[in-house]
């Protein structure tokens, strides 16, 4: 069984467009969050952390 090597020509073409949508898109303008919680962000590891509490999901 051989490996087929992707064609470098399709790669970059892919690429260039995955940066192109990246450039396009703008930052959303959110109002900072109200009651959030304090630190750092809790969902960072996988899981829910709340008054020494870890939530799975």
């Amino acid at each position: 069984m051989t490996s087929k090597r992707p064609d470098p020509e399709i790669a970059a073409r892919a690429l260039a467009e995955a940066q192109a949508r990246k450039d396009e898109a703008k930052a959303l303008d959110l109002p900072p969050e109200q009651g959030g919680p304090k630190g750092r962000e809790p969902v960072r590891y996988g899981d829910w952390e709340k008054d020494g509490i870890a939530y799975d999901f």
